[in-house]
């Protein structure tokens, strides 16, 4: 490609300032990359910043500084952040946060002396042998800030759909390794995104726990939920009572079913389950209450403590159908939620005992922050005029007075 004379007085006078740099080639490597991620974040924006265009996609909004090690040196980038959708540089190669975290996590292990043949295995494959207080301290410094933002994050005013659960895991404390919950909330936005809006470390599941952790939710902006989905945990349900009057609670239906069919003779439990689950089957709430009485009246004597548990908790288990336009399959479980739990345990589970409550919580929050970034730029999980048509019918619903 044929360059211009004033294109290449450009460059050389470019080169000038890098010649002047104690690190010349380092200097370069840091503008040329800057450079990229500059044209690289426009094309996405659609304008250059500053610039009034009618294709621009979104905005810029401020940069965040990254560290990037390479075999010349370690360079600092100062990303571009975008209004809207997440931007990350098509060229980095430095280890994911999470990674960073687990180093971090084996790390402290080794320095605290309880490292377990496991966690040495994994440490020689992330080529850790012998490591420094000073260089774990280095390495976590980071993350930590980045945990505590995302943490402490603002959120919205109103998410019309929460999940709520608690992740379980050995933890060293004091010379004791106990069992500490680490309690997790992931609402839809009125846009239909996913979030991940909290993660708590407590030691227990009690009422006075998770009404600390809502009030955490409401002190970080949240006003207002139109259901939330659970299993039936009764510290969740107090809680939730006293914390978000006006919302509803969806008891999971897995857990449900689960806690019914407990009741059930092996012999009969396919049986029974085959009918029992078409009561979550039917179209509408009416449907549902028909099946369900039908299977009352056929079981009440045979079973009763079943039958007594179905009739004590089928109207919490029926909440979704109060949003009609909004697939069931979606909000009427835990299904969602305990899919993420599983995943970060099946890749923490290399782990065995956490060092400390620092680490259990860091490593995990690393591992959400990555899913909350790879869902920015996936399509909405509910559609927004389908939240939207559906929180209009039920409050036109309520102002009715409408019942089945």
């Amino acid at each position: 490609m044929a360059t211009s004379k004033n294109d290449t007085g450009i460059f050389k006078k470019v080169l000038v300032e890098f010649i002047g740099q104690e690190d010349p080639l380092l200097a370069m490597l840091e503008w040329t990359a800057q450079q990229m991620m500059q044209i690289e974040a426009e094309g996405i924006v659609g304008a250059q910043k500053g610039e009034h265009c009618k294709e621009r996609k979104t905005y810029f909004s401020g940069r965040r500084v990254r560290r990037m090690d390479t075999r010349l040196g370690t360079v600092y980038l100062f990303i571009p952040k975008l209004r809207k959708g997440g931007y990350i540089p098509f060229f980095i190669s430095e280890r994911k946060r999470s990674e960073q975290a687990l180093i971090g996590l084996i790390s402290e292990a080794f320095i605290n002396g309880v490292s377990t043949r496991k966690i040495e295995r994994l440490a020689k494959r992330l080529g850790i042998e012998n490591i420094s207080a000073s260089q774990v301290s280095e390495i976590n410094k980071g993350l930590s800030e980045q945990v505590e933002e995302f943490r402490s994050r603002p959120l919205e005013t109103e998410y019309p759909f929460l999940w709520i659960d608690a992740l379980y895991e050995k933890v060293r404390v004091d010379g004791r390794v106990i069992s500490i919950a680490l309690m997790l909330a992931y609402g839809i936005n009125r846009e239909g995104k996913r979030e991940i809006l909290a993660i708590e470390p407590m030691f227990d599941e009690s009422e006075a726990s998770w009404r600390e952790f809502f009030r955490k939710l409401k002190n970080r902006g949240v006003q207002k939920i139109w259901l939330c989905v659970s299993d039936a945990h009764m510290g969740i349900q107090n809680a939730l009572k006293k914390e978000w009057i006006g919302t509803s609670w969806q008891r999971c239906k897995v857990h449900f079913m689960r806690n019914i069919l407990a009741r059930i003779p092996h012999r009969d439990k396919k049986r029974f389950a085959e009918q029992l689950k078409q009561i979550w089957l039917q179209p509408d709430k009416c449907s549902a209450l028909s099946i369900a009485t039908m299977i009352i009246h056929e079981y009440e004597k045979r079973f009763s403590e079943a039958i007594k548990c179905l009739e004590d908790g089928l109207e919490d288990s029926l909440q979704f159908y109060e949003f009609p336009q909004i697939d069931k399959r979606k909000i009427s479980s835990t299904n969602v939620v305990e899919r993420i739990i599983r995943e970060i345990r099946r890749r923490s589970r290399v782990i065995g005992v956490f060092p400390n409550r620092e680490s259990y919580v860091r490593l995990t929050t690393c591992y959400l922050i990555e899913y909350s970034e790879d869902w920015i730029n996936e399509r909405s999980y509910i559609k927004h005029d389908n939240i939207i048509t559906a929180l209009e019918t039920r409050d036109s619903l309520l102002a009715e007075g409408a019942v089945c």
